[in-house]
């Protein structure tokens, strides 16, 4: 089990940083437009980016989320993407930690975060599917999920939500019921904040009402339009020749809320929220804050800076910081905070989306 795990984590990172998994309609952004200040107060170099996320300061409303670990060549990357996290002050995520469970050798590949970055605000990673029985797999106790946060000393425990991905994976967990209770025994009594994310396909403000009462502290939105899993498990089944896969993956490559109209979905439910899902640059960043997000969360642009440069990660980040502290500049603003009371103007699917969303907004599922 724990070699099979090795293979799909390293073709995940193989296929999400370099294969066809963005699907078309992307998530959002080109249909949210900032309002331009004329006369702006503040220079781009005095605008100040901290956020609180979580009882934590940091120095960038910027989530480097969690990728990778579980096989060899994880260790450097995740080392390079710690090394960014700690030189920025922003937060830094690991990739699902289960694989550890199941081989404690690969235990370095996570904590090399760690060791990289022993400032950063860190993310311990583990999936929802696997707070349940999975047929004759049982599901994981509290003190596994413990151990996992220890092993990163993890100031924060990300719970994903990866139902698509799971549904077209060829050897996907596929039970969901009792999803929800396991999720509200886990943030009882949790030593650390409780962060649930989807991971691409969005949420909407009922789910995040329901999951804000099971006792998450943040949600991550996963916005459809970033990383696609139903399509790199499209690409993963026809490696295998998983007809069933191919088809699901290819029907439901496109599927979900796409992340601008997920923020603003979410961001009414009270909780503080981090906007993944197709964020390419400050400016995709600032129109996600305009939204009500907290902060955003990048994935495949870091992937494929560390796979390309061991810097490249912090290069990276500091192109991204540049670009919204110019924005913010040119919206009027001194703080990144701001940006949720300027103007912002709406149109396109978008708008069709949070328009809708408002008008009748969906309930939590039974």
């Amino acid at each position: 089990m724990s070699g099979e795990i090795r293979k799909r984590k390293a073709e995940h990172l193989e296929l999400a940083g370099s294969g066809p998994v963005e699907p078309p309609s992307g998530p959002g952004w080109d249909d949210v437009e900032l309002v331009h200040e004329a006369l702006p107060e503040v220079a781009a170099d005095e605008v100040e980016l901290g956020v609180e996320l979580l009882g934590r300061r940091l120095q960038l409303p910027l989530v480097i989320a969690g990728m990778t670990g579980g096989h060899p060549g994880a260790a450097e990357l995740n080392a390079a993407l710690g090394r960014a996290a700690e030189r920025h002050g922003c937060a830094v995520g690991v990739g699902s930690q289960r694989a550890a469970l199941l081989d404690p050798s690969l235990e370095p590949t996570y904590a090399a975060l760690r060791e990289a970055a022993p400032g950063a605000f860190l993310i311990a990673n583990i999936g929802a599917a696997q707070l349940i029985p999975q047929g004759d797999r049982p599901a994981l106790g509290r003190a596994e999920v413990e151990r996992l946060i220890a092993m990163v000393d993890a100031d924060a425990l990300a719970v994903h939500l990866n139902f698509l991905e799971e549904a077209v994976q060829p050897e996907g967990d596929r039970a969901v019921r009792g999803c929800a209770e396991a999720i509200a025994a886990l943030a009882d009594g949790l030593p650390v904040p409780l962060i649930v994310k989807e991971t691409g396909a969005g949420m909407h403000e009922g789910t995040a009402r329901r999951l804000a009462g099971l006792g998450a502290d943040a949600l991550d939105v996963g916005g459809a339009g970033g990383t696609s899993f139903a399509l790199v498990e499209r690409l993963r089944a026809e490696r295998q020749g998983d007809a069933r896969g191919v088809r699901l993956g290819s029907l439901l490559g496109d599927w979900g809320i796409p992340t601008a109209a997920a923020v603003a979905s979410c961001s009414r439910a009270g909780l503080p929220v981090i906007a993944t899902g197709g964020v390419r640059s400050g400016l995709d960043a600032a129109k996600a804050l305009a939204l009500g997000a907290t902060a955003v969360g990048v994935a495949r642009p870091l992937l494929q800076a560390a796979q390309s440069e061991a810097d490249g990660p912090s290069r990276w980040v500091d192109d991204f910081a540049l670009e919204l502290r110019t924005v913010l500049m040119l919206t009027g603003c001194r703080r990144a905070t701001d940006l949720a009371e300027r103007p912002r103007v709406l149109g396109g699917r978008v708008g069709r989306w949070i328009e809708a969303l408002e008008r009748a907004p969906l309930g939590a599922a039974p």
